[in-house]
C-alpha cells in the first residue's frame, strides 16, 4: 500500500489541503469553539513539513511519531493534542516498518481512533471527530472484508468519515469546548470531524 516515500509524499497532501480550507474549518468552528481550529490546524501543519525533508529515509513509524509530536508542540487547543495523539498512537504501531499493507494501514487507524477515544474521554455521538473516525474505519474494515482493494476502502472510509461530520450537526455535544453552548450547537458541523475527514479523503485521493 505504501512506502515510507509515499507517507512523506501524503503527509505534504494533508497539509496543502488544510491550507486550502483553513478559513472555512475556522467559520465551523466559531459558532460552537474558539474559533481557530484552522488556523490552528494550518499552522501545525506548516510545522510538520517544516520536519518533512529531515525524515526522509526513516521508517514510517518515526515519521508519524514525529507529525504527532510537532501538532502537539504547534496547534492550540483540543486539536493538538488530539491529532497529536492519533498520529503518536499511528506511529507507535507502525515502529521499525518502511512498508505499510491495508491490513496495517486499518491497524494504525485503530490505535489512532483509540489515542482519540482515550485522549479526549470521548465516545461517537458527542459531535467529536470520532463521529468521523469510527463509522470511517468501521466501512473500511466491512469493505475489506468483502474483498475490495485498497482504493475502494479508502474510498468508502472517507464517505463514511464525511457522512459522519455531517452527522454532527444533529448531534449535541457534550465534550470539549462546543459542550458549553448546548442545544446551540445544533445544526452546526464539527470542525473537528470535519478536518479529519478532510485528511482521510486526502489518502483515498492518493490511490484513486
Amino acid at each position: 500500500m505504501a512506502d515510507s516515500k509515499k507517507i512523506l509524499e501524503m503527509i505534504r497532501q494533508m497539509a496543502q489541503v488544510i491550507e486550502e480550507h483553513k478559513d472555512e474549518l475556522t467559520q465551523l468552528d466559531q459558532p460552537i469553539g474558539d474559533s481557530d481550529h484552522g488556523i490552528n490546524m494550518a499552522r501545525g501543519f506548516q510545522a510538520v513539513e517544516q520536519k518533512l525533508p529531515g525524515l526522509e529515509g526513516k521508517d514510517i513509524g518515526t515519521i508519524l511519531k514525529t507529525v504527532g509530536m510537532t501538532l502537539v508542540s504547534t496547534v492550540g487547543g483540543a486539536s493538538g493534542p488530539l491529532y497529536g495523539t492519533a498520529f503518536m498512537k499511528a506511529g507507535m504501531e507502525a515502529a521499525g516498518l518502511t512498508q505499510l499493507d491495508l491490513e496495517g494501514f486499518l491497524k494504525l487507524m485503530d490505535a489512532a481512533e483509540a489515542g482519540v477515544a482515550q485522549r479526549g474521554k470521548a465516545a461517537e455521538g458527542e459531535a467529536t471527530m470520532l463521529d468521523a473516525m469510527i463509522p470511517s474505519l468501521n466501512a473500511m474494515k466491512k469493505a475489506k472484508e468483502a474483498g475490495e482493494g485498497t482504493a475502494q476502502v479508502l474510498q468508502a472510509g472517507a464517505a463514511a468519515a464525511w457522512a459522519g461530520a455531517e452527522h454532527t450537526k444533529d448531534l449535541i455535544a457534550t465534550k470539549g469546548r462546543a459542550s458549553y453552548v448546548g442545544e446551540r450547537g445544533l445544526g452546526h458541523q464539527d470542525p473537528g470531524a470535519t478536518s479529519y475527514s478532510y485528511l482521510l479523503e486526502t489518502i483515498a485521493k492518493a490511490y484513486s
